[in-house]
């Protein structure tokens, strides 16, 4: 296993070597974090909308944009600028504070919990040791916007799809996370690095999508509904309740749901992708493809190589995840709010608390082989 890098000591020496003293260094690393954070979640929100839209004209037999930008690349763009532009409008009798903060509170969480996301060998921004509870914790606090937005609104349809957003939420949240610790009881870790550890050393079959094949399901189902996708979108249902929570927003408000639903779905196949698929490892073992070509891994070129090539490795997962998210929306009818509730309630929670208990009795009885 390659060593990790240490992203923050490796910028305080760098810093320090200008003559700058240690703690200023250390209060220059601490906002770099946060500013690489949401430049990333930007980064991904821009290139997901313009893989909806072509993944969707596809499905379709259509185009999709074309002329904006080479393929359409520049449409993201102009959606968000057509949205910073726009009136900002406030309903009359609406209550101003909870109306503003409503959008914060959903997406604030959302990015925060990409500095746990680890895109390589310890190429993360705080590796948390609980970083999957915390991750759990921020995810638990979006329904408490999501109810204050509609109520806030003073609309029934907003108020009728806030109480189904928060509903939704607390439904697949249990689920969602009684899956994930069967993941954090086969790697004895809550760190997201350690999880993707526990599954090297075999390839593809060190991954835990083989010993967590209810698990992987759950989660994947889970968080669909926990990002409001079709066929889970009825808290935004247009024929039922014009756009739920959204419909007083406009402006800039409006932009942070637009952009907090993408970055939570991005999130989410990210987080996919380093529970169940290895995360930034290769089908293939580093050291069987190091033996094959007659290389040592401590050789500094392939280091670099294994390296850039684990965050690509990564972010591929994440599509895959993310077309089939979107493949999903063309092909799956909407379900009714009682058969949303009576899946999260009825079926999964059960299924996944059976998920664990086996869990336990199999890494109680081969250590070895879940992660004893």
């Amino acid at each position: 296993m390659t060593p990790g890098i240490d992203l923050q000591g490796t910028f305080i020496e760098s810093v320090k070597g200008f003559g700058i003293p240690p703690g200023a260094a250390k209060a220059l690393w601490m906002p770099l974090p946060m500013v690489v954070m949401l430049v990333v979640a930007t980064l991904g929100v821009f290139t997901m909308v313009w893989l909806e839209r072509k993944i969707s004209a596809a499905a379709q037999q259509r185009i999709g944009p074309e002329f904006i930008g080479p393929l359409g690349i520049l449409a993201p763009l102009a959606d968000g600028l057509k949205l910073v532009f726009k009136e900002d409008t406030v309903p009359a009798k609406a209550d101003s504070l909870l109306f503003l903060l409503g959008p914060v509170i959903v997406v604030l969480p959302v990015f925060l919990s990409y500095l746990i996301v680890p895109f390589g060998e310890n190429i993360v921004m705080a590796d948390v040791g609980t970083g999957v509870f915390l991750w759990i914790a921020l995810s638990s606090v979006v329904p408490i916007g999501l109810l204050m937005s509609g109520y806030a609104s003073n609309n029934k349809y907003s108020l009728l799809g806030g109480l189904r957003a928060a509903a939704q939420s607390i439904s697949y949240e249990l689920p969602l996370a009684l899956s994930v610790l069967a993941i954090v009881m086969m790697s004895n870790s809550l760190s997201t690095i350690d999880i993707v550890h526990q599954q090297s050393g075999y390839g593809i079959l060190g991954w835990n999508i083989w010993r967590q094949p209810v698990g992987f399901l759950i989660f994947w189902i889970a968080a669909l509904a926990e990002c409001e996708r079709i066929p889970f979108d009825l808290p935004e249902a247009e024929e039922e309740l014009v756009a739920g929570y959204q419909t007083e927003y406009s402006g800039m408000k409006f932009a942070l749901f637009y952009i907090g639903s993408y970055v939570n779905l991005v999130l989410s196949a990210l987080l996919f992708a380093i529970l169940y698929l290895g995360g930034w490892e290769f089908p293939v073992s580093v050291s069987v493809i190091a033996n094959a070509i007659g290389v040592s891994e401590n050789t500094p070129w392939l280091q670099v190589l294994t390296g850039t090539l684990g965050i690509v490795t990564t972010l591929l997962k994440a599509y895959f995840l993310l077309f089939l998210a979107v493949l999903l929306r063309w092909t799956v009818p909407r379900v009714r709010i009682d058969q949303l509730l009576d899946l999260g309630w009825k079926f999964l929670l059960p299924v996944s608390l059976v998920n664990l208990l086996l869990t336990a009795g199999l890494k109680l009885a081969f250590p070895s082989a879940f992660g004893g």
